[in-house]
């Protein structure tokens, strides 16, 4: 492959060669990483917590912190990934249907439990330089679960 800075003689001329799509391959974009599932449900888990303090502001001291948690845990995932997350704020879950406090905590600890299990699941199937980060993700999920009791 050609770098930008190299130079082509043609005719007697020197030209410089440079990013042009003229060595450009039309490849298939890499295929999906498993982790980008976790990082996607990581960022729904905080826009959920964000909808229900939304929904109950006197529940944004203890559901504030988990949804910042589950913000720096899908950019964690992101970055193991190597790619920036997909644009665009995730809409499915985000807003709870629950109206009652005792039903958005509970809508919340189940979709924490599911969470706990996907980020374990991924831990035990990652490769090492993976497991460490997706098991402190599920150990903290297993706590955001015992703080919505």
């Amino acid at each position: 492959m050609l770098r930008a800075g190299a130079l082509l003689t043609a005719g007697g001329a020197t030209l410089p060669l440079t990013g042009c799509d003229l060595f450009d391959r039309n490849e298939p974009p890499p295929p999906p990483d498993p982790l980008e599932p976790l990082a996607a449900e990581s960022r729904e888990l905080a826009a959920r917590h964000r909808a229900a303090v939304a929904a109950d502001p006197t529940l944004a001291d203890r559901l504030t912190p988990i949804a910042d948690a589950h913000a720096a845990h899908a950019e964690e995932i992101q970055r193991l990934i190597g790619r920036p997350a997909p644009s665009g704020s995730p809409a499915a879950g985000a807003t709870p249907p629950a109206t009652d406090r005792d039903g958005l905590l509970a809508e919340l600890r189940a979709a924490e439990q599911r969470g706990r299990e996907a980020a374990a699941k991924a831990c035990g199937a990652a490769p090492a330089e993976r497991a460490a980060v997706l098991g402190s993700i599920a150990a903290a999920r297993a706590t955001h679960v015992e703080v919505l009791r």
